[in-house]
């Protein structure tokens, strides 16, 4: 059985089939017989893992085994319908980003974009860090890189 733990790149659907104008998983990874479990949108980047094994991937993707889902947001930091404070907090050229990191047992489609959207904090950029227990930060990867884990 395979577990690959994949850092997708911006802009690259995450499909192994032929895609008329990005890149795609096959791109990437040429291992025969392993499918992402789950997906990932193209304009966002961060963790994907893939197997062969059909099991493993229904626990991974299924909602009903809640794998938690960890996303870092890069947001602008002020909602547009934030009053001004009194006294004003000294005047930036430009509005500064800030981080937030949500955790999602079940992701819907576009789910932490229409999360932020909706509180007035545009994402700006969305990175998936974690899926249950496989995280970027205990298996560091560039974008484009992966690595198989023994299972």
């Amino acid at each position: 059985m395979k577990l690959i733990l994949f850092n997708k790149p911006f802009d690259v659907m995450c499909q192994f089939s032929a895609h008329p104008s990005r890149d795609t998983l096959a791109t990437y990874l040429k291992i025969p017989n392993i499918y992402p479990a789950g997906r990932l949108d193209a304009d966002s980047d961060g963790l994907v893992l893939l197997t062969d094994n059909g099991k493993l991937q229904h626990k991974i993707s299924h909602p009903d085994w809640k794998e938690n889902k960890t996303y870092l947001v890069m947001h602008i930091a002020e909602p547009e319908w934030l009053w001004p404070r009194n006294p004003p907090i000294r005047h930036r050229a430009n509005l500064p980003t800030s981080w937030l990191c949500i955790i999602l047992a079940e992701g819907k489609n576009r789910q932490v974009r229409r999360m932020t959207a909706a509180v007035g904090l545009p994402t700006l950029r969305l990175i998936r860090s974690t899926i249950g227990e496989y995280s970027l930060a205990t298996h560091p990867l560039m974008p484009g890189e992966w690595v198989e884990i023994a299972t």
